[in-house]
């Protein structure tokens, strides 16, 4: 291991050992429930999506209920990345006049980011439109981390509750990991990335010749 490595790895162990507390007291007050600075704002919000999408936000489940509601709310997140590939040519927001997406690599590509695993077997601009960049894959990073979320924080109350046989609601826990986490570290970077100059627009893809 060169000077240069050992550096990233202490620099990068450094600052998860540093965001260890502050980040878990805010992880905490999110998901208990608990007053914080950011709840008052966007609290009505999120009970805004209880009362659309019919959620019981008091009422929290069992492990098997639980598991359930993760296991519908990966489904129909397939299903719909899955079409959005399958309709690429019908939809908005594909200037190029991209193909629709084959069957398989919609397929490969719809489980990669479901798992959360990313895994691009395509050229993003020869392949992909910016609707089912936006739409359909970037929708689908979001989903799938709260989801991860919200299944470790189930396995955390798992542990903790000796006595009660429920660990939460899927729904409410995944709701806020997105509202409270997800987001605002996305509006973070994306202001970070703006100031930065990254170019994003919806012009058609430029062909460009290097040196």
């Amino acid at each position: 291991m060169s000077i240069v490595d050992l550096f990233q790895f202490l620099l990068y162990a450094s600052i998860i050992i540093f965001l260890v507390k502050p980040f878990g007291w805010y992880m905490t007050k999110v998901f208990n429930g608990e007053p914080f600075f950011l709840r008052r704002s966007v609290e009505k919000m999120e009970f805004l999506l209880y009362r659309t999408a019919g959620i019981k936000s008091t009422v929290e489940q069992h492990w098997i209920r639980y598991a359930g509601s993760f296991l519908l709310f990966h489904f129909i997140g397939f299903l719909f990345l899955y079409m959005v590939l399958r309709l690429q040519a019908y939809l908005p927001l594909n200037p190029s006049n991209l193909p629709n997406v084959s069957a398989d690599l919609s397929l490969n590509t719809a489980i990669s980011f479901l798992t959360n695993t990313n895994w691009q077997n395509y050229a993003g601009e020869k392949t992909l439109s910016y609707f089912s960049q936006m739409v359909g894959l970037t929708v689908q990073n979001f989903f799938s981390a709260a989801s991860g979320i919200a299944v470790a924080v189930a396995l955390i109350r798992g542990f903790s509750r000796q006595e009660k046989q429920t660990i939460g609601n899927f729904w409410v826990d995944v709701t806020r990991a997105i509202l409270y986490i997800l987001l605002p570290l996305a509006i973070v970077f994306s202001i970070f990335l703006i100031w930065q100059g990254v170019p994003q627009n919806f012009s058609p893809n430029l062909a460009v010749t290097t040196i």
